[in-house]
């Protein structure tokens, strides 16, 4: 017979049991740096119950086996689709030497060569890239590929149903991808039935189900935050816009959004694509490899047009893959370096870079919004503002709206876009798309619109921070603490 009077006892012990089983976990998961080691166990050990289903539920970057497997087998096209490409045989007479390591660095991310005969085109603002978007569309022969983090059936959200409507009726292609939680509304709408209709074929990327489950099936907050357009194999967008208005009305009160998209004709569309089918692979059972294979009728790259390359990251993808990438741009620079992102919670190495740049003499700045849509993020972000002023980084806050732009430019001659931020989410948790391209007047371009940025904004100056209550640091330093965590 069992002594009732132990269960306390015995409740006990087993407790201890767990929170000793999840403390031994979080200090030996690899790919972690110590201080989110120590904040994971901070939070298991301070408050046991909360701490351990929140790790239990949050704590690992498990995609699930057999999506791991299936991107895994997929990404391998990454690299056997480009072995007999005509473009690479050129690379390195299309990345001049000073700037040949930083590709050299995004190869190493998703196998992908930096490729030359590239054009692009900035957009003048969010509703201009749909404008171009829904032309391309309409002008498609063979294929559109849609793939978007958030996809509202708002004005511009509709455009891009109509327009993917328009071209499966008339015979193209099409394939359009959104993200389970982020489109969530458009995926439970009419205009996602309309389109499954008309012949678009959809899918859901990274299907939520139980909660429960997904610590077995993957962490249900790994999402797919990539915006990837590629229209006939030819033309692609990349940026920090979603398929959404500027007033994003989900979050109305934040807008408009501020956002940069560029259009790209040339060899690094095809890199686009290959991003693209990777992730349609590994939700969808259609091999789409004979899309991945150059044309072999294409004539070989333009002798003019600038080098650019894809980089691609992700769960499955080594964890440090996109802070690298933004690390080795900052240490690169020689003479000016210019970041704009809407959230920045940096890695240790991520934020010593930015200082180290700035103490070397290169003029640094990095432009944040002034009211951020997460207020987590922002607190997190403003607990780095003293260490960046000491060190001679330029702080600028931008009051006309959420800047939701994510760009990098380097001594006028360098730069990096794409749906990547500053930030342990886009570092860890997310599939990312971003473009490094090595050209003086589309650097010169972006430069420019980073500058518009800079010229309606505020300078936060030391004696700004120096003002701050106690309070106010209290709450931001606490927040960057547990930014592993959040």
């Amino acid at each position: 017979m069992i002594d009732i009077t132990l269960w306390p006892t015995t409740l006990m012990v087993l407790h201890l049991v767990f929170q000793a089983g999840f403390t031994i976990r979080a200090l030996l998961r690899p790919h972690r740096e110590p201080s989110a080691r120590m904040a994971w166990v901070l939070v298991i050990n301070g408050v046991p119950a909360f701490g351990m289903l929140t790790y239990f539920l949050f704590g690992e970057t498990n995609i699930g086996r057999r999506r791991a497997a299936l991107y895994r087998h997929t990404a391998s096209l990454l690299e056997g689709a480009q072995s007999h490409d005509p473009d690479h045989d050129a690379e390195a007479a299309e990345v001049r030497a000073p700037n040949a390591h930083l590709f050299h660095v995004g190869t190493s991310i998703s196998g992908l060569h930096p490729v030359g005969g590239n054009a692009a085109r900035l957009m003048e603002n969010s509703d201009a890239a749909i404008a171009s978007i829904v032309a391309d569309m309409d002008s498609a022969r063979t294929t559109v590929h849609l793939l978007f983090y958030i996809w509202l059936t708002d004005s511009n959200g509709s455009k891009i149903v109509e327009a993917a409507i328009r071209a499966a009726k008339r015979g193209v292609t099409v394939r359009a991808m959104a993200d389970d939680i982020g489109s969530r509304g458009i995926i439970k709408s009419a205009d996602w039935t309309r389109m499954q209709a008309a012949g678009v074929r959809l899918a859901r990327a990274l299907p939520v189900s139980n909660p429960f489950l997904h610590p077995i099936r993957g962490r249900i907050d790994l999402r797919n935050h990539r915006k990837i357009v590629v229209i006939d194999n030819e033309v692609t967008y990349c940026g920090s816009q979603n398929c959404a208005d500027p007033a994003f009305l989900p979050k109305a009160k934040y807008g408009p959004w501020v956002d940069l998209v560029v259009r790209f004709e040339g060899p690094v569309a095809r890199q686009s694509q290959l991003l693209f089918i990777a992730d349609w692979m590994a939700h969808v059972d259609e091999d789409l490899r004979d899309l991945a294979q150059p044309d072999p009728e294409r004539t070989e790259a333009a002798e003019e047009g600038f080098t650019a390359q894809v980089i691609g990251t992700g769960p499955t993808v080594r964890p440090t893959a996109m802070p690298e990438m933004f690390e080795v741009l900052m240490h690169a620079a020689r003479r000016e370096l210019v970041v704009t992102t809407p959230y920045y919670v940096p890695t240790e190495a991520m934020q010593s870079a930015l200082c180290i740049t700035a103490r070397r003499g290169v003029a640094t700045s990095i432009v944040f919004p002034l009211r951020n849509d997460s207020f987590i993020v922002a607190a997190a972000s403003r607990s780095y503002y003293s260490e960046l002023l000491a060190a001679g980084v330029r702080i600028y806050e931008y009051p006309l709206g959420l800047l939701h732009s994510k760009s990098l430019t380097l001594d006028g001659e360098v730069s990096m876009i794409g749906s990547a931020n500053l930030d342990r989410r886009s570092f860890e948790l997310n599939y990312e798309n971003n473009i490094l391209i090595s050209d003086v007047a589309l650097t010169g371009a972006l430069r420019e619109r980073q500058q518009s940025y800079i010229d309606v904004a505020y300078e936060v100056l030391p004696a700004d921070v120096a003002a701050w209550s106690l309070g106010r640091r209290l709450w931001y330093n606490a927040i960057a603490m547990f930014g592993p965590v959040l």
